[in-house]
């Protein structure tokens, strides 16, 4: 019988992760579009009415932003308030973007807004990428290696069978050895971040950190289970819906909201905002992220204090009746 259940269980199990995988990964792919996403208009009202009630067509796609010229539009742009602006000009619609806030939303917007134009708009890139690493390669490529980085952690430490203060300090250090790793190879040699290093640093480590204390934590609370399900949000679901490749709002909903609450997602934005942003609409990641490392580590200390816990009285009664016979 136990058998027959065992292989029920991978015949059943194992296709049924396999397509919650294939619907994580490739459903929200197959479904970018933009959904309410920050663009500024810039200009005097009567020159910016025609653009706004072009971009009104597109029902839902843009969250405009109105401002008073180019230079405040830049000034947003610069602070992460929006991924792009379009500026009237007596020659026409002209169009700002951030390749550094994301690639392929920039050039949606190029695409878009030459759309509605009828022609080439000019363009220029308020926040480019590195010369190094044009197309944004090297952040979009770390979300997976930093959330194997976490999950791994977090499981070593499981499986070695740390706990309290150990346990701790074992994940609080691996992090942080991983994101001057980490800054190491992205900036120092790839060339691919321009922030500040240490800063840099701090924020790759920190997505580990979240990572791993909630893998951690959460074995520390339901034993190896927990582990399971820890490794489930941040790789099955914070992988797929981190919106780094695209955006937020590019993402179906509650995909994208939820992918800005998981560890990829949070850590992915915060990297991408001390890198190119000077730390410009970190507050929210960051806060994101700390939310984890102290739920988890706080769960990891208090692992000791919940392996004392006193057994059910049904279970002592059993024992005592075991050990009479």
């Amino acid at each position: 019988m136990s058998s027959t259940r065992s292989v029920l269980a991978v015949v059943v199990l194992v296709p049924a992760l396999i397509a919650l995988a294939l619907w994580a990964f490739v459903w929200p792919n197959a479904r970018l579009a933009p959904r309410d996403l920050p663009l500024g208009v810039a200009g005097p009202a009567r020159a910016t009415a025609p653009v706004e009630a072009q971009l009104a067509e597109r029902d839902g796609a843009f969250e405009v932003h109105r401002y008073a010229g180019a230079a405040a539009a830049r000034t947003a742009i610069e602070e992460r308030e929006v991924y792009g602006a379009v500026v009237a000009t007596p020659g026409g619609p002209e169009l700002l973007v951030a390749s550094a806030a994301g690639p392929s939303v920039a050039q949606l917007l190029t695409e878009a807004v030459g759309r509605q134009a009828g022609r080439p708009v000019p363009t220029q890139d308020v926040v480019p990428l590195p010369a190094a690493d044009p197309r944004g390669s090297a952040l979009n490529s770390s979300v997976l290696p930093l959330a194997l980085a976490g999950i791994a952690a977090g499981g070593l430490v499981t499986l070695l069978g740390l706990r309290g203060g150990r346990a701790v300090l074992a994940v609080a250090g691996a992090s942080a050895a991983i994101g001057l790793v980490a800054a190491a190879v992205a900036d120092s040699w790839l060339g691919a971040l321009a922030g500040d290093w240490w800063a840099e640093a701090g924020a790759l480590g920190l997505t580990v950190l979240a990572g791993a204390a909630g893998v951690a934590g959460l074995a520390a609370v339901l034993g190896r289970a927990g582990m399971g399900v820890g490794s489930l949000l941040v790789m099955l679901l914070g992988n797929p819906f981190s919106g780094v490749t695209s955006a937020p709002e590019m993402l179906p909903e509650p995909v994208g909201a939820l992918g800005r609450l998981l560890p990829p997602g949070a850590g992915g934005s915060l990297v991408r905002s001390v890198a190119y942003f000077d730390g410009s609409g970190a507050a929210g990641p960051l806060a994101v992220l700390a939310c984890w490392a102290l739920a988890g580590l706080a769960l990891l200390a208090l692992g000791p204090l919940l392996d004392r816990r006193p057994a059910p009285a049904a279970a002592v009664r059993r024992t005592g009746a075991g050990a009479a016979a």
